[in-house]
């Protein structure tokens, strides 16, 4: 018994070192001395947009499927041999939706007979000088395009629009802590944190637009491409002394 408490006395001793040194290399965690004020401000700016996207195609009906899709075929070439003719780049045609659908007549207490079918082809198209648009679509209709839906217009490249609207956002958010540091009777020391919640970059906005089958020589589509706004949000911590 008097060789065992000795030792007993030594594990402790063991165990209870290792237990101090960690407790004392603990960071304390310091609060810095001040008031914290937390705001959020949403920074602004405008674009004139650059880009108008356009969906235009073709819808043709035949007695039989193989008719129809074969006339829409022509229609459509000659409707992106327009584009390419109007200096629309390959990248900016895109095929949107390609549809055939048999038509029906109904009639009461009697099933559904097929009166023929009707072929769509659908391409997206992007066109960067939006004042020329216009024209382009004129063209296209005359080439066999039925079917136009658009413009939806948008900026290409919002980057520096966004940059000028987190500024925005920053000088919103420091001027409306000035002000709660002045009614406090305080100042503005510093900004602890900024976190940015999210921006608006709008995207296609539809400007409706009706175009007629029938159009001729006389139409002049116009389209107006107005302003847009970029906004993006912050959430800046400040430090008020």
């Amino acid at each position: 018994m008097r060789s065992i408490a000795p030792a007993l006395s030594l594990a402790a001793l063991a165990v209870a070192a290792p237990l101090s040194a960690q407790a004392q290399t603990a960071a304390p965690v310091l609060l810095p001395e001040g008031t914290l004020l937390d705001l959020t401000a949403t920074g602004k700016t405008s674009r004139v947009p650059d880009v108008a996207i356009i969906r235009a195609g073709v819808v043709s009906q035949s007695p039989t499927a193989a008719a129809a899709l074969a006339d829409n075929a022509q229609r459509m070439a000659r409707v992106l041999a327009a584009l390419k003719r109007a200096g629309v780049a390959d990248r900016d045609v895109q095929t949107a939706n390609i549809a055939l659908q048999p038509q029906y007549r109904y009639a009461q207490n009697e099933a559904p007979v097929i009166t023929g079918y009707q072929a769509s082809n659908n391409v997206q198209v992007r066109f960067r000088d939006i004042g020329k648009s216009g024209a382009i679509l004129d063209a296209l209709v005359k080439e066999g395009a039925n079917q136009i839906d658009g413009p939806n217009l948008t900026i290409d490249q919002p980057d520096a629009a966004e940059d000028e609207a987190r500024t925005d956002a920053v000088a919103k958010a420091r001027a409306r802590a000035e002000l709660y540091a002045r009614a406090a009777g305080m100042r503005v020391d510093r900004i602890l944190s900024i976190s940015e919640g999210g921006g608006n970059v709008p995207g296609p906005m539809p400007v409706p637009m009706m175009m007629s089958a029938r159009a001729g020589a006389e139409a002049d589509s116009k389209i107006a491409a107005g302003e847009q706004d970029v906004t993006v949000s912050v959430t800046v911590r400040f430090l008020l002394k």
